[in-house]
């Protein structure tokens, strides 16, 4: 893999920016649709120029700009995989020792290594219903409190298999991910991300809770357990629970630079871009693994998932090109908005 150049600085032209614009556009005239949405925000960015556009509001009614934050939830995970292997870079981690080499838990004792735990296959499941229902019964009796991962990792009762087996889709192992970067650097988890990665990466606007909270214009949203508003997306206690699996908060036009970034081989060298999109599977070391599912070529990012916002990046690097796609709601069809946005994009790249 060669790494792209720098990333364009020029705006797309207007004339043809439209027919991306026509897709955000359409997504919030059927809001009710599996494939619409309140409101959506979206950006591009290319070797030679960049876009960004929005449409409709954030739950409360409150118009969204290209610039407006939302919780990018799960792409965070792109964020603790490239700290590791930048840990792995300066050898002060490997990626095939057990986890418990450098982190002491009850879910590190069935000796998985680092790898494992990065691609999903540790053995250590995700939270169960039970342990995510008395989270969210903490969370509502204290929604401004800050949680350190080991508070969070206590609630979990879900039974551990041996390592090497599919433990499916784990916001558990992406805790211990991060107890495990926070172990070895010595600092804390949104402070490594900021010298490490966004820094470097010319990241303006992302903010990595709840040790960074989100600078205006943030769309709000409206989860139950939360309460009112305090600034953190949803809220503290949940922003900082599962900081290192879904703290990201950030606008598009920052995720679209963050994917050029990252897997263009800008803030990390080739081979390790390498080792964390391999796979034969939908899932490398935290990065999702898109083939040609959306018609543009073989792809590589990550969904985000959170209450009342959804969020999706997409890295083509034969093209280079990085969509990111936002939208103010949840359980929506988040991937066919996508087909329709970069079936608008192809001819733009030619």
């Amino acid at each position: 893999m060669q790494a792209f150049p720098e990333p364009g600085t020029s705006a797309l032209d207007p004339a043809k920016a439209k027919t991306l614009q026509d897709v955000v556009d359409k997504v919030v005239a059927s809001p009710d649709s599996p494939s619409g949405s309140r409101g959506a925000t979206a950006a591009v960015v290319t070797d030679r120029w960049i876009w960004s556009g929005a449409a409709g509001t954030d739950i409360r009614g409150t118009a969204l700009r290209p610039e407006t934050s939302m919780a990018a939830a799960d792409i965070t995970k792109t964020f603790d995989a490239a700290e590791v292997m930048l840990l792995v870079k300066a050898g002060k981690v490997d990626l095939d020792k057990p986890i418990s080499t450098y982190l002491q838990h009850k879910l590190t004792a069935n000796n998985a290594t680092v790898r494992q735990h990065l691609s999903m296959t540790s053995g250590v499941p995700d939270f169960g219903n039970d342990d995510y229902r008395e989270l969210d019964k903490a969370v509502t009796a204290a929604p401004g409190r800050h949680w350190t991962r080991e508070q969070t990792l206590s609630y979990h009762t879900a039974k551990v298999g041996a390592p090497g087996s599919d433990s499916g889709y784990s916001n558990a192992s992406y805790e211990l991910l991060g107890l495990l970067i926070e172990k070895v650097t010595g600092q804390p988890l949104a402070g490594v991300f900021r010298r490490d990665l966004a820094a470097p990466a010319g990241l303006r606007h992302a903010a990595f809770q709840d040790g960074e909270k989100p600078e205006p214009p943030a769309a709000v949203d409206n989860n139950e357990s939360c309460g009112e508003p305090d600034g953190y997306l949803p809220c503290r206690a949940f922003a900082s629970a599962f900081a290192a699996g879904h703290g990201l908060a950030a606008d598009a036009p920052t995720v679209a630079r963050w994917g050029y970034q990252l897997y263009g081989g800008r803030v990390l060298p080739a081979e390790l871009v390498s080792e964390m999109t391999k796979g034969d599977g939908h899932y490398g070391l935290g990065t999702e693994l898109f083939a040609d599912a959306l018609g543009i070529g073989t792809s590589y990012g990550h969904y985000g998932d959170n209450p009342d916002h959804t969020s999706l990046l997409v890295v083509v690097p034969a093209k280079k090109v990085s969509v990111a796609l936002m939208i103010a709601d949840s359980r929506r069809d988040v991937g066919k908005m996508m087909q329709e946005l970069t079936k608008a994009l192809q001819p733009l790249l030619n």
